[in-house]
């Protein structure tokens, strides 16, 4: 998205300018293991943000949406439970 290709050249100058660093695109978390059930298998359920990096020595993930679906609110909220050292910002 245009608004994501913003923050991205945004984040570019804070990392070149030492505010933050290891800007990372696209990380991967894993929110369920895959798992196979009466013959079934079933997907890993993964959430993928637009953006990871250090800022001030804490590991900050971020968001950049439009709206948020109702997908993305349950992703959020296992994000949260599993991942309570990292800090999710949601750029709107």
């Amino acid at each position: 998205s245009a608004r994501e290709a913003k923050r991205y050249k945004e984040l570019k100058l804070l990392e070149r300018a030492g505010e933050i660093s290891n800007l990372e695109l696209q990380p991967h978390f894993l929110l369920q293991d895959s798992f196979k059930k009466n013959g079934r298998t079933y997907r890993k359920i993964e959430y993928v943000a637009d953006f990871k990096y250090i800022e001030k020595g804490k590991i900050i993930v971020e968001d950049v949406k439009g709206i948020q679906t109702d997908v993305f609110k349950i992703k959020h909220k296992l994000f949260e439970k599993i991942y309570p050292e990292l800090e999710l910002k949601i750029i709107t």
